[in-house]
């Protein structure tokens, strides 16, 4: 059974890594317009309706995972199959990869109105005010932040929970981007999404960190840089996650991230992560390359993980 889990995390990885995203019928898609219909019949603005919107979102996609786990119980391809066809739906390194390198592209050509197009297929930020690069900026940020939420965490939580985890996790950051904002609508009705979200990405984003530190002399990265401005800088961020996977890319990349950041729903003016220079096209470049390292970093330590945790 750990062979089998072990085995299917990474095909599914793979598959992340040759095909990307599912072109359709996407079954996240499919979540999310589940998720959008339940919220028109439960949102109010407090926090209980929210606590049961999330409470029965995720529970359902743990209870779909556990049935797929147990439809494979006794039956070891199966079990391959099913842990490698969630793990290649939940990931999104090759979308985020293929996002930031675009924007990247247009930035370096001076195509600066073409990569404000782009900016919101992978963050939310308003692009209208942006300037190039300020959009450098939150590129990496971006790239950053996803690295840990759309590779690390699935296969971590596929890793220790198998399709119960991997589907749980996404069903969890799915409805974190959907309603755990901080917007007048979703304030209260989201707290509780937003809150399991924190939770759930406690160890992942600090791994992810390590593994920044420990890949970024692949890509030329300043390891020592990596690992000071994540030890200094992370916890002034408002977020206990996202903090200390943004720091450390800023220290591998030797740029300075943070500062004001404007969102539809307001602006919020962030802590300085790093001490180097604003990034530009190049530093996009290389933040997309440190991405791909963490990653097959990650896939191989998972992998590891399922196998030993069941051996034990």
């Amino acid at each position: 059974m750990s062979a089998a889990r072990a085995l299917g995390l990474l095909l599914g990885f793979a598959a992340d890594v040759a095909l990307g995203d599912p072109r359709r019928l996407h079954p996240v898609a499919g979540f999310g317009g589940a998720a959008q219909r339940l919220e028109r019949v439960l949102h109010r603005d407090a926090t209980a309706p929210g606590v049961v919107y999330t409470a029965v979102l995720a529970g359902g996609a743990v209870g779909l995972g556990a049935l797929a786990e147990r439809a494979g119980r006794g039956r070891p391809l199966t079990r391959v199959a099913t842990t490698a066809l969630a793990t290649w739906v939940v990931l999104g390194g090759k979308s985020l990869a293929t996002e930031g390198a675009l924007i990247g592209k247009h930035l370096d050509a001076g195509e600066v109105e073409d990569a404000r197009a782009r900016l919101p297929h992978l963050c939310g930020r308003d692009p209208r005010t942006l300037d190039a690069p300020a959009m450098a900026r939150a590129t990496v940020e971006s790239v950053a932040e996803n690295t840990s939420d759309a590779v690390v965490a699935p296969l971590v939580w596929g890793a220790l929970a198998g399709v119960p985890g991997l589907l749980g996790y996404r069903a969890v950051n799915t409805m974190d981007a959907m309603v755990g904002h901080r917007s007048p609508r979703y304030r209260n009705f989201g707290w509780a999404a937003a809150r399991l979200d924190d939770l759930v990405n406690l160890l992942p984003a600090r791994l992810a960190a390590a593994l920044t530190v420990a890949g970024a002399p692949v890509v030329g990265g300043n390891r020592r840089g990596a690992w000071l401005a994540w030890q200094r800088d992370a916890d002034a961020h408002p977020s206990p996650n996202a903090g200390r996977v943004e720091a450390a890319f800023a220290g591998a990349l030797e740029v300075r991230l943070g500062g004001r950041t404007v969102y539809p729903y307001g602006v919020e003016d962030r802590p300085v992560l790093g001490d180097g220079r604003m990034p530009d096209a190049g530093h996009v470049t290389r933040a997309v390359e440190l991405s791909r390292v963490v990653g097959v970093l990650t896939a191989a330590l998972a992998a590891a993980v399922a196998l030993l945790a069941r051996d034990r």
